[in-house]
């Protein structure tokens, strides 16, 4: 059903908050391998460079590439029925992950959670940009991205208590269920909104091509999409393999890596997405090329802190220096995707967005935790034990790179912004 008269102050609240709670269970499924990584490669006999594939590679394929034609169906449909099948497919396949026998069957499952999470990210943002006017969809992309943080802690938490208690297969059969409970429970309360007018010059229904054509001309696009995609490279990367680091080199168990973890997301990563939205909208409305230079600036702060939380020498240490630049590094989300919401007309903003996420997630998942991953196996013969350590303070260039070409991508914001 499409919503036809102006939603309430409340019911945009309602949305947003279903959204989130959606966006939630994608960050859960998506992030729990990595608490489990090291009791699944005890039980798999799996290397680290596997590992890493079943934790981006295998995920990003049909994510990335899938994401596209869904938001093209999403834009023509119904993005609330869209949400709510891709909702159900990657939960189904999150629980049979732990029914997996070996390396090849873990993987083929981890490509279906792809597939079913392809379909729920893009359709979402163009959800908030028609539910919400343009001075407040930073902001509301904010609280929808505290789904990053908020699912990141809750999977490794609740991964790592239920791993502890029973087994690692448990832990991605309930969260998998659970998902599967919230799926029809979605689709009733979210109502698809009237889409905005088009302009009179119009066709009915657009091509995507014509979608890419616009994307392909404006520069920024270009530079925020891969400057995103080297950020995600090591965020993804450091989410995947920050368990497996408190293991080796700080000698934690899963019980208290499950707690430093997921109490490190939460209040690093949730005031961290807020600021980006908050101070992104008010910053932006001064200049546009503000979306993409508080961004930059933020991940040049964090590099340093990052550096020294990896090659501190314990646990109490690490974790206070580690809060800042954690938060830091999600300030992106809510600019940028506003950002990306504005370089084609509103009819179209469901496409853009997979057109970002696929550049984003293809190369930021895809490749991120395969690349600490080797890292970290060419680098066993020199450093050993602490091998991932040095691996993960190397990948630190990323985030210093994800700056520069954010900061590039600012020049020409303006000039591409529609209205």
């Amino acid at each position: 059903m499409t919503t036809t008269t102006s939603p309430s102050r409340a019911y945009r609240g309602v949305v947003l908050a279903m959204l989130l709670l959606v966006y939630t269970f994608n960050f859960v499924d998506r992030q729990i391998l990595g608490i489990l990584a090291p009791a699944i490669k005890a039980d798999l006999a799996l290397t680290d460079t596997q590992l890493g594939a079943l934790g981006g590679l295998a995920f990003a394929i049909l994510y990335s590439t899938l994401a596209i034609p869904l938001a093209w169906l999403a834009d023509r449909t119904s993005r609330s029925w869209v949400i709510t099948i891709s909702l159900a497919v990657w939960s189904g396949f999150t629980a049979l992950c732990g029914l997996a026998t070996g390396f090849w069957s873990l993987f083929w499952c981890r490509l279906g959670v792809g597939v079913g999470e392809a379909g729920g990210v893009a359709p979402s943002y163009a959800l908030i940009a028609d539910y919400f006017p343009a001075g407040q969809r930073a902001r509301a992309l904010g609280i929808y991205s505290l789904g990053i943080p908020i699912g990141s802690a809750a999977g490794v938490m609740l991964g790592g208590w239920i791993a502890s208690a029973i087994d690692w297969r448990t832990a991605f059969l309930v969260v998998g269920l659970a998902g599967i409970v919230i799926a029809p429970l979605f689709r009733l309360i979210v109502r698809e909104p009237a889409r905005p007018t088009r302009p009179a010059t119009a066709a009915p229904a657009e091509p995507m091509a014509r979608v890419f054509g616009i994307l392909a001309r404006k520069r920024s696009f270009w530079l925020l999409a891969f400057g995103a995609a080297c950020s995600s490279m090591m965020g993804y990367g450091l989410g995947f393999w920050l368990p497996s680091l408190m293991k080796r080199s700080f000698l934690m168990e899963l019980p208290e890596i499950s707690r430093f973890l997921g109490v490190l997301l939460l209040i690093g990563g949730i005031p961290g997405v807020l600021l980006g939205g908050i101070v992104g909208d008010r910053l932006g409305a001064r200049d546009r090329r503000n979306y993409a230079r508080l961004p930059a600036i933020c991940f040049w702060i964090a590099v340093p802190l990052f550096a020294a939380g990896f090659l501190s020498t314990s646990s109490a240490l690490v974790f206070a220096l580690l809060i800042v630049p954690q938060a830091l590094a999600y300030v992106w989300l809510a600019p940028v995707i506003a950002a990306v919401q504005h370089l084609v007309p509103a009819h179209m903003r469901a496409t853009a967005s997979a057109s970002f996420l696929l550049i984003n997630n293809l190369i930021g998942l895809g490749a991120g935790t395969l690349l600490l991953g080797a890292l970290s196996d060419a680098m066993t013969s020199r450093f050993g034990a602490e091998a991932l350590r040095y691996a993960m303070v190397s990948g630190l260039i990323l985030y210093a790179l994800a700056g520069a070409l954010m900061w590039l991508g600012s020049r020409t914001l303006r000039e591409d912004w529609v209205e």
